[in-house]
């Protein structure tokens, strides 16, 4: 049975640009078209499809998954076992990290301070001082980074706690609306975009339309940023960035 690309974003819930996307690169190219050009794509491109998004859940970059896939001696079941291995392996690690984050809070709760030893436990390969350097480097001499740097060194634990479940409640309801097959210039998104700015004001700086459109431009340009919106949600990167210019157009 043959899919339009529409029909296929909605099974797969990601949107029509990412399916582009991936036909442009050829990581996902459909077996046929229509005498006017429209794409098709049957089973064999389904199932393709979803072992894209698996490897992409478990953060495996384009290119890689490209090549894994096309790999001539790896069957589907193949696919298949890696993919339960590498889950296991990563539900391993979130759980040492949920056990590491815990110690952390309570040592900052009675005021002790982490060991270099503990602080690696808790934050692993990420360097929240390597970041900070990097973005003293970027953005010193800005007023939005001066301001930022005044405002979080005053913050408790209490308050980044509370950031967090901000920013992961967001994720639950922009993922949902993404979901929902709304487009990312549609009302509900354009206002999660707003959230999302209003979010940067609250708690960092002043966040004007011209700085969030420079954000969503980065968060496309830079892998890291991407690999972060990504890993909550597979095309969520692309959406969020529309979305924040359709709102920018619209309110400014």
């Amino acid at each position: 049975m043959a899919h339009t690309v529409g029909e296929v974003a909605r099974l797969a819930r990601v949107t029509v640009r990412t399916l582009h996307h991936y036909d442009e690169i050829g990581l996902l190219s459909p077996s046929g078209r229509t005498p006017t050009g429209y794409r098709r794509y049957d089973d064999a491109d389904l199932e393709r499809l979803q072992q894209i998004l698996f490897y992409r859940e478990l953060g495996f970059p384009l290119e890689e998954i490209a090549t894994i896939l096309d790999d001539p001696g790896a069957d589907p079941a193949a696919h298949l076992r890696r993919q339960h291995e590498l889950l296991t392996v990563r539900i391993k690690r979130l759980e040492e990290m949920v056990t590491a984050i815990e110690f952390a809070m309570e040592a900052k709760k009675m005021n002790i301070r982490l060991t270099p030893e503990e602080r690696f436990e808790v934050f692993g390969d990420f360097d929240p001082d390597a970041h900070a350097e990097e973005a003293e480097q970027r953005w010193g001499g800005s007023e939005a980074y001066r301001e930022s740097t005044r405002r979080t060194a005053g913050y408790t634990g209490a308050d980044w706690l509370r950031m967090k479940e901000e920013t992961e409640d967001w994720a639950r309801r922009i993922v949902a609306v993404m979901e929902s097959g709304a487009s990312a210039d549609s009302p509900a998104a354009m206002e999660l975009a707003e959230e999302h700015r209003a979010h940067i004001s609250r708690w960092y700086y002043e966040c004007s339309y011209e700085i969030q459109t420079g954000l969503a431009d980065m968060y496309l340009a830079d892998p890291r940023f991407t690999a972060h919106y990504e890993q909550i949600r597979p095309g969520l990167t692309a959406y969020l960035s529309e979305a924040i210019h359709a709102n920018a157009i619209t309110r400014s």
